[in-house]
């Protein structure tokens, strides 16, 4: 049985929410970063980083959020949450999943840590600049979703599961993902389904703004 190593909305929301999806049986473990146990001696033996998710599958230990959810889209092709090798939508599914996991999470991380990179007057300054920069990536997003259900093809893939994570991550933004009309209508109806549901109740989640 798999085991997710996890803290509610941090990075494991994402592996949480395709385990879910996927309809697998796996173990919860809560690491609390309140009390820094992703430091503790017995955490960093199976994940040297330091860092929270870690996925655990008999002798095969997995870190980092998409490593994961790529490491269970390949164990389970057949549950269609990655799509088919050598297509299209294949490669599209790979350009987004780096963009959100590459290009938009880091930024995220420097608005949420800004104290990590200065300090005094100038950490301001760099939430808001974080903020504008991010809210440009959502702009960006929002309109490749014009018309479509899902980000990648017809059906549902790691990529929307990431991209909830994010922008649920961004919801106090003075311009929240919520706010965008394609994005805004993704989010809502992707707050619907039954494993978004699921594992929100497990973590202690409101839905409410999505309704």
């Amino acid at each position: 049985m798999y085991k997710l190593f996890y803290y509610p909305r941090n990075a494991s929301w994402a592996p949480h929410l395709v385990l879910t999806e996927m309809g697998l049986d796996f173990e919860l473990v809560l690491v609390d970063r309140k009390a820094n146990e992703q430091k503790s001696s017995e955490y960093l033996l199976l994940n040297p980083s330091g860092r929270i998710p870690t996925l655990s599958d008999a002798n095969t230990v997995v870190f980092e959020s998409a490593a994961i959810c790529l490491y269970l889209c390949e164990k389970h092709p057949e549950l269609g949450l990655i799509p088919d090798a050598g297509t299209a939508e294949r490669a599209k599914f790979y350009q987004w999943l780096f963009y959100l996991n590459s290009t938009m999470q880091p930024e995220l991380m420097v608005y949420f840590y800004p104290q990590k990179h200065t300090t005094g007057e100038e950490t301001q300054k760099i939430v808001m600049a974080q903020e504008a920069r991010v809210t440009e990536m959502f702009s960006l997003i929002d309109q490749e979703l014009s018309g479509k259900e899902f980000l990648v093809g017809s059906n549902i893939t790691v990529c929307d599961y990431f991209l909830f994570m994010l922008s649920h991550w961004a919801s106090g933004f003075s311009k929240p993902p919520l706010s965008f009309p394609y994005l805004g209508s993704y989010l809502r109806n992707l707050a619907k389904r039954a494993a978004v549901a699921s594992v929100c109740k497990k973590e202690g989640t409101s839905l409410d703004m999505y309704k």
